[in-house]
């Protein structure tokens, strides 16, 4: 006896070239076919869920590749047919009409590449179905994600314009007459600017597109004598923008780095809350690759190749640089190989070994906590439990300064001493206060 209910999901082998070519210009042909993949696999998961809650049975409507293929992807707990038809809404109708040929009587069909679409929204559309002709699911584009019905209704694939933000509308016009239910309107994920939908629901960084825009952002306060070799250093690198967040400056921190090409914008002083104000900034002007770097540290040659490089590798959540200490001193060696190993060993980089990710990543994941003091260590913690924080081999170059004010062991003391007070649950408020007040010489 076939299950009452029956799950369709509506997909395409992700052959890269052949799918989500309207993201092909940001992710590149196999970063495309990659979130195809991940999209579908995603809801694929939600339709097993669904089948083991209810008894519904699950098929994938496909095109592209074969059922062979389909089945060595998605597994063999599901049933593929390959879609049929002249154009979207044949293929749709074509396949709710096997499904009711095959003896079930409640047939829902939705699409992949709604991020947003789980177990929950999906039963509420079997749920709707006894008291109603027709369920849909409107999309935020104007489309539909979903719909399901107890009987095959050609008037409703007929006359539509694809691929428009008319279909939902003109569904529910074609649908006079009968009882409609809706869920919840949800984001699809088929233009870049969609990408942040993605990024947002499944907490999964997506590699940067090539040739994307790198913007290096620096939180800055009276930094007048150190500002300007920063940002000619990060300007050696072609089409990086500079943004410098100045926190109030009583020097000419501000005006030096106008004059060194750099974007000036004014914050708090907080190095968070100015790192996120310059991060906001580089993204309005099209940024797609983010670098915060302190003031006092100089980048490496060709730091703009080694991240693209890393960021490119797939799981990559974020990455940063090796340390190095200018100045020869033992101590100062000896405290830079500490940090390496630190970074590499515990995925720990702190801020001054330039951390950078993608410009959607840190938008999904909420930016810098704004908080005085340990906003890195925060951030890069919980980068790491969402993909791999990857380590360049080319080190940055920061200030001896901060050692040579205090010296090397009561330098480092302090800094541990702040994270030990941060696992206590000690106030970030009370330890920024605490921490600065030691490091005055």
């Amino acid at each position: 006896m076939p299950a009452a209910e029956c799950l369709i999901l509506f997909t395409r082998y992700p052959e890269p070239g052949t799918t989500k070519t309207r993201l092909v210009p940001v992710l590149g042909k196999e970063g495309a076919a990659r979130l195809q993949r991940r999209m579908t696999e995603r809801t694929a998961a939600a339709a097993r869920a669904l089948a083991r809650a209810r008894g519904a049975a699950v098929r994938v409507a496909f095109s592209g590749g074969d059922a062979a293929r389909m089945r060595r992807w998605l597994g063999n707990s599901v049933t593929f047919a390959p879609q049929a038809g002249a154009d979207l809404g044949e293929r749709m109708l074509h396949a709710l009409k096997e499904a009711f040929a095959a003896g079930h009587r409640r047939v829902v069909l939705a699409g992949t590449d709604c991020p947003e679409l789980g177990t929950t929204v999906l039963a509420d559309a079997f749920d709707a179905l006894p008291g109603h002709d027709l369920v849909l699911g409107p999309a935020c584009d104007g489309g539909y994600y979903l719909i399901g019905m107890k009987r095959a209704i050609p008037a409703l694939f007929t006359g539509i314009p694809w691929s428009t933000s008319a279909v939902f509308e003109r569904t529910r016009a074609a649908a006079e007459g009968l009882r409609v239910a809706c869920t919840p309107a949800l984001s699809d994920v088929d233009c870049p600017e969609d990408l942040a939908v993605w990024q947002r629901v499944n907490r999964r960084p997506l590699p940067p597109r090539p040739g994307a825009r790198i913007a290096v952002v620096i939180p800055a306060y009276n930094e007048a004598e150190r500002i300007e070799a920063a940002i000619v250093r990060a300007r050696t690198a072609p089409d990086v923008q500079v943004v410098v967040a100045d926190g109030g400056s009583t020097d000419a921190t501000a005006a030096i780095a106008a004059r060194s090409g750099a974007l000036v914008v004014r914050s708090a002083r907080c190095r968070a809350v100015q790192s996120n104000a310059g991060a906001a900034a580089a993204i309005t002007a099209g940024a797609e690759i983010l670098l915060f770097l302190h003031a006092d540290t100089l980048l490496p040659q060709g730091y703009d190749g080694t991240l693209r490089a890393l960021l490119a590798r797939p799981g990559t959540a974020a990455g940063a640089f090796r340390l190095s200490i200018e100045g020869d001193a033992p101590s100062l060696r000896c405290i830079a190989a500490c940090a390496n190993w630190r970074a590499r060993a515990l995925a720990l980089p702190y801020g001054d070994q330039g951390i950078f990710l993608t410009a959607a990543f840190f938008r999904a994941m909420g930016a810098f906590p704004p908080i005085p003091i340990m906003e890195d260590f925060v951030f890069v913690r919980r980068l790491a439990r969402r993909g791999r924080i990857a380590i360049a081999d080319a080190a940055v170059t920061t200030s001896a300064r901060r050692w040579r004010a205090l010296g090397p062991l009561r330098t480092t003391l302090i800094t541990q001493a702040v994270i030990l007070g941060w696992f206590l649950g000690i106030a970030p408020a009370t330890l920024a206060a605490w921490y600065w007040r030691r490091r005055r010489p």
